[in-house]
């Protein structure tokens, strides 16, 4: 009986042999096409970083040749003579003849009055070529917008005679600097630019590639310029096969494809084949297909009718590991590259999308800041998220406050932001709103439990994909709410963030007169830290006021949400004193309204809010707990000391530099004073701004455990203050307050202290001073 099995087997087998052949081949042609397109996309990239590589090394070069040759014309004998002379025209004529091909030649004196009496016609770019010069004392170059469009600016510092210090300006022909791009080819799929902040000042290639340029991005050394290349990304072949494995595949199914149809499909007769009775055996040891499936889906208990059904089981994928520490309190942020990367923000894409999902929420809006690392984790982050099934609404580039606006405005109430904040470059991360709360806590260390144990919801088709445009529309919201009654000449720093690209607009829109100072968006920020909480940020800003005699400058931190405010006078408007400011405001129309401020914020802020007639709470530090906060209480304003401001009142109680901006100047227009005098009537202390101790990692919180629980102590060392432990620790004197608290972003202590004097603020700074002497010993308290 067995051989008769094995005949019929053998006979059954041969007849569909050539068909089963046929389907293997077909296969092995599928694989063997995978791999041969994967090795052509691979070299196309290598091709395109060739290109890049030796297009950067001429460039680099070409710059670098005429910052020498400015050098060796400046020394030339007509030049130096003219110079010492005190004879700018002289000194001028005379580099023009010694060079030749150039435009034009300029020796200006250093304060470069006459630059900034009209600076638009000017030109910033101009402007801050020379104002570059000056602050490094060396040559400078860059492509400025001169003489009707693009020009390579030189401009280097200068004695001129006893007049004092002056700067020279020489225009060249763009090509001067650009020619090595000319001898560079790419493939026709592949993408290059030589670009300046955001703007691509040449490119070759195929330009549906240049959003994301910056992933294949190298600096020019010694210039604010970058070479972005882009090439087609390397699509994985069938199963997530790479090249070599889809190569291997194909053969083998080809050569199995070979034995059937020359073999007819005649199986060895040296292997054995099972008998009828072993294979009923088997058979009736493993459960059936329909017993398979009752065990692979167990029912879910029934719910009463009516209710929602419960969310489909998230599928399990397997455990990944991602770093722990990019998980914090208030966002997700992480180094690029390293703890960051295109593949880590698709599995957090994910993440968000299982837990919108959940919600019953499927559309998700992104937008991403200006950082360089921008355009790649946004791809990656949609597409984790529509791998989960969501649809994604991407905005492109934007303010964090734009994406939280689009979530409303599009009515999805769930947004992603791609940003670092005020980070350092090589920063970027998350900020996530899910059904209008911001994740914080336990909700994004939730996200990391779900990646860590594969537990991503897994779509059978990916979500769908669009791009939206809603800049104008936040703009016309804006306007349509906020008009000054007077104008305002007014300074807007972006410190080369994203806001820059919004700010100017907007303020105009609303009647203000605008000076943009570092508003072309740069995500290496050449000209200082976008970060308006530090005083030394705001120099530049300070310095430009008061050169055009503006009423008020504004500052925004990276990603635009955050103020910072310096008088036409240049002193600093700290934002504690601004949200007095912004709540006697809201209070005029809003009596008794509840008014939040963050544990940093001066103590005379409680009693301005209760003279104003509102009601004043503080609470944690950290902008997602303070939005948490204002929804449980229905306050009007929050606000915080490092410039995040919550306007609920006629907006949506988000944290918005942009609209805080326009909500202050039309406060100011409102009053006959000038912006100096109104602001100078707020409340004001001997303060410290937010000092900073650092210390180990993972030591904060246990150090601040053992300051609050000395206060606690039968021998508490503040006698006659009141504590607060909501953040940290907070005691407040009749005469002043001091604090130390835990940052929840970085390893560092943050301190904070203010008096009536100068004598009640060094008191209480020497008492907290030894206490935290106890508990840090030795290291350096910069106070």
């Amino acid at each position: 009986m067995s051989g008769i099995g094995e005949g019929r087997q053998g006979r059954s087998l041969g007849r569909s042999a050539p068909v089963l052949g046929v389907v293997l081949l077909l296969l092995a042609g599928w694989f063997g096409w995978s791999a041969v397109q994967q090795w052509r996309q691979g070299a196309s990239g290598d091709a395109v970083a060739q290109a890049r590589d030796q297009a950067l090394q001429g460039l680099q070069q070409a710059a670098s040749g005429q910052l020498q040759q400015l050098q060796q014309h400046l020394r030339n004998d007509r030049v130096q003579q003219s110079l010492q002379a005190g004879d700018a025209a002289g000194a001028a004529q005379a580099l023009r003849e010694s060079w030749s091909g150039v435009e034009q030649v300029d020796v200006l004196p250093a304060e470069l009055a006459a630059a900034y009496a009209d600076a638009g016609t000017f030109g910033y770019a101009r402007l801050a070529l020379l104002e570059s010069a000056m602050a490094q004392g060396k040559p400078a170059l860059r492509v400025v917008r001169d003489a009707g469009g693009n020009r390579l600016g030189l401009a280097a510092p200068v004695q001129l005679g006893t007049l004092g210090p002056a700067v020279v300006y020489v225009r060249q022909p763009l090509l001067r600097l650009t020619a090595p791009l000319d001898q560079v080819s790419i493939p026709g799929s592949g993408y290059l630019a030589l670009r300046q902040g955001v703007h691509d000042i040449v490119a070759q290639g195929d330009s549906s590639l240049a959003e994301n340029g910056e992933v294949m991005a190298r600096p020019v050394p010694g210039t604010p310029l970058r070479l972005a290349a882009s090439a087609p990304d390397v699509e994985q072949g069938p199963l997530g096969l790479g090249p070599l494995f889809s190569a291997i595949v194909a053969l083998l199914l080809a050569f199995i494809a070979v034995l059937l149809v020359v073999g007819r499909g005649r199986l060895p007769k040296s292997l054995p084949m099972p008998s009828r009775r072993g294979a009923a055996a088997e058979t009736d040891q493993g459960p059936t297909l329909r017993e398979s499936l009752q065990m692979a889906a167990p029912a879910l208990p029934e719910t009463p009718e009516g209710a929602p059904a419960a969310p489909p089981p998230v599928p399990s994928a397997p455990s990944v590991d991602l770093p722990a520490g990019i998980f914090r309190a208030y966002d997700i942020r992480g180094v690029v590259g390293t703890e960051l990367t295109a593949r880590n923000a698709a599995l957090i894409g994910q993440a968000i999308g299982t837990v919108a999902l959940e919600q019953g929420l499927r559309e998700v809006v992104i937008g991403r800041d200006g950082r360089l690392s921008g355009p790649e984790l946004a791809a990656g982050l949609a597409e984790g998220l529509r791998r989960a099934g969501c649809t994604v609404i991407d905005i492109g580039l934007a303010p964090t406050p734009l994406v939280y606006f689009a979530a409303f405005h599009l009515r999805t109430g769930t947004c992603v932001a791609v940003t670092g904040s005020h980070n350092p470059p090589e920063y970027n991360g998350f900020k996530v709103v899910i059904g209008g709360e911001t994740l914080s806590g336990d909700a994004i260390t939730d996200l990391h439990q779900r990646i860590s144990e594969g537990r991503l919801a897994q779509a059978a088709e990916p979500g769908d994909y669009q791009q939206r445009e809603v800049a104008a529309d936040y703009i016309q919201r804006i306007a349509d709410d906020v008009q000054l009654d007077r104008p305002l000449k007014v300074v807007a720093d972006a410190g080369n963030g994203v806001a820059g690209a919004f700010a100017p607009q907007l303020l105009e829109a609303i009647g203000a007169e605008v000076i943009p100072l570092y508003c072309d968006v740069d995500g290496t920020f050449p000209n200082h830290h976008p970060d308006p909480s530090e005083p030394a940020n705001l120099e530049d800003l300070v310095q430009t006021v008061k050169r055009f005699g503006a009423d008020l400058g504004v500052a925004f931190d990276g990603d635009g949400d955050r103020l910072g405010v310096v008088t036409g006078e240049g002193r600093i408007i700290y934002a504690d004193r601004l949200l007095m400011l912004f709540a006697a405001d809201v209070l005029m129309r809003n009596p008794g309204a509840m008014v939040l401020y963050d544990v940093k914020c001066t103590g005379q802020l409680s009693d301005h809010v209760l003279r104003n007639g509102g009601s004043p709470l503080m609470w944690k530090t950290g902008h997602s707990l303070m939005k948490a906060k204002m929804r449980e209480t229905d306050a009007e304003l929050a606000g915080e000391m490092s410039g995040h401001f919550f306007f609920k009142e006629r907006w949506f109680g988000f944290d918005d530099g942009l609209y805080a901006a326009a909500r202050l100047l039309e406060i100011l227009a409102q009053r006959e004073e000038t912006p100096d005098e109104v602001l100078a009537e707020l409340p004001e202390m001997v303060s410290t701004p937010e000092l900073k101790v650092p210390v180990a990692e993972g030591t904060p919180h246990a150090l601040v455990a053992m300051l609050v629980a000395a206060a606690q102590s039968p021998d508490n060392p503040y006698v006659g203050g009141r504590l607060s432990t909501i953040d940290g620790l907070r005691v407040d004197f009749p005469d002043g307050w001091g604090l130390v608290r835990a940052s929840n972003t970085t390893p560092v202590l943050v301190l904070r202290f203010e008096g009536q004097d100068e004598a009640a603020l060094e008191r209480i700074q020497a008492l907290f001073r030894s206490q935290l002497q106890t508990v840090l010993g030795d290291t350096p308290l910069g106070f």
